[in-house]
């Protein structure tokens, strides 16, 4: 264990506990008044309110649920669950099923009031899922993959604690993503190579391709009429009491933060081997190194463009097979509003991609060349 490597890695772990203590997103509207939401185990299930329409079910679920979690564990209670024929939104439980329920004070006070039965427990599922991963990539990465984990918190912290703050503000959201991507590509990029011309490289790479993918992001949003509603949940955010927020702009800073990842890995990549090449023969001059470098890309983006693409198409294809069910033609459904906004963030994604490999190539050769 070196110097060089315990520095930047407690200096990130003091910075994401920093950020852990920052005050989240202000919510305009609190479902404070649920009461406190608890983890209760499904006892009884009476489905006699529920019924068929379709496809889909409609109607009320009443439970017994027994508190798992507070001051009511151990105590039973009645609880609902509205079923309201949405897929996406509606869930229905069975006797054994451990549920989050609101439970308001005046329930705790008079165990008869019945209490809101809110989704199923997934949070102690996914923190196994999350253990499990970390214990793997520490195994198989030994202290590279400690450092992944604090790099991966990080990255959550400042998206959690500092565009979804600062965006619900009213900051424009494609600038402070940008902002964002910059802080995490300059810390990730130190963590993973040190304070060293490498890591420089790699940095400068990264930051020349997003930046041009934002500025393609601005041209072709604007070109297509892209105007971010097709992102999840967008006409909930605005009627959250934000409905001055610019959908555009967000759906900008979305394709910022999607595409960075990639983009900080393909740069890391051509500047470790140009970085390599300029350690064996010092001797080389810079154009030899650029060439080097472009080689070097030109054998990683043809893969790491269809891993973005494939990233991409697995978040709409159930939109794709809607139109193939509907018999509808490819002109058609690619100029719909869904399936072009797809597009833009597919594709300026895979422009920023492939320029951050000549963009790295021709930084590192200059700042690389053993002189």
């Amino acid at each position: 264990m070196r110097k060089r490597d315990v520095i930047p890695l407690a200096v990130l772990a003091l910075a994401c506990a920093a950020l852990w203590y920052v005050p989240g997103p202000r919510p305009a509207a609190s479902d404070a008044d649920d009461g406190a939401h608890v983890r209760a185990r499904v006892t009884e299930v009476d489905n006699s309110r529920v019924t068929k329409t379709g496809l889909l079910d409609y109607g009320t679920q009443q439970l017994s649920v027994e508190v798992l979690e507070g001051s009511a564990k151990g105590r039973t209670f009645t609880a609902y669950n509205e079923i309201r024929a949405q897929l996406d939104l509606d869930k229905q439980f069975v006797p054994g099923d451990v549920a989050v329920v609101a439970m308001p004070e005046s329930a705790l006070a008079d165990g008869d009031e019945p209490v809101i039965a809110r989704d199923h427990w997934r949070n102690g599922w996914s923190l196994a899922l999350f253990v499990g991963f970390c214990a793997l990539l520490c195994a198989f990465g030994g202290w590279t993959g400690l450092k992944a984990i604090f790099s991966f918190a990080f990255s959550c912290l400042v998206v959690w604690k500092g565009v979804i703050p600062l965006a619900l503000r009213g900051w424009p959201a494609s600038w402070t993503a940008f902002a964002a991507v910059a802080l995490l590509t300059g810390a990730i990029m130190y963590l993973v190579a040190g304070p060293t011309r490498k890591a420089l490289a790699a940095f400068l790479g990264s930051m020349l391709g997003i930046a041009t993918g934002l500025a393609l992001a601005y041209l072709f949003g604007w070109l297509m009429h892209v105007n971010g509603a097709t992102l999840p949940f967008a006409q909930a955010l605005l009627y959250s009491g934000y409905e001055s927020l610019d959908l555009q702009d967000i759906f900008i800073g979305a394709m910022v933060l999607a595409a960075s990842g990639a983009v900080m890995d393909l740069a890391m990549d051509i500047a470790s081997g140009i970085d390599e090449v300029a350690l064996r023969r010092p001797e080389l001059p810079a154009r030899e190194l650029f060439l080097s470098g472009i080689r070097i890309g030109r054998s990683v983006v043809g893969t790491m463009t269809t891993t973005l693409l494939l990233a991409y198409s697995g978040g709409y294809l159930t939109l794709l097979m809607v139109f193939a069910a509907q018999g509808t033609h490819p002109r058609d459904f690619l100029n719909s509003p869904l399936v072009s906004a797809e597009i833009v963030k597919t594709l300026i994604g895979s422009f920023a991609l492939v320029l951050v490999a000549p963009f790295t190539a021709a930084v590192g050769a200059r700042i690389l060349r053993r002189r």
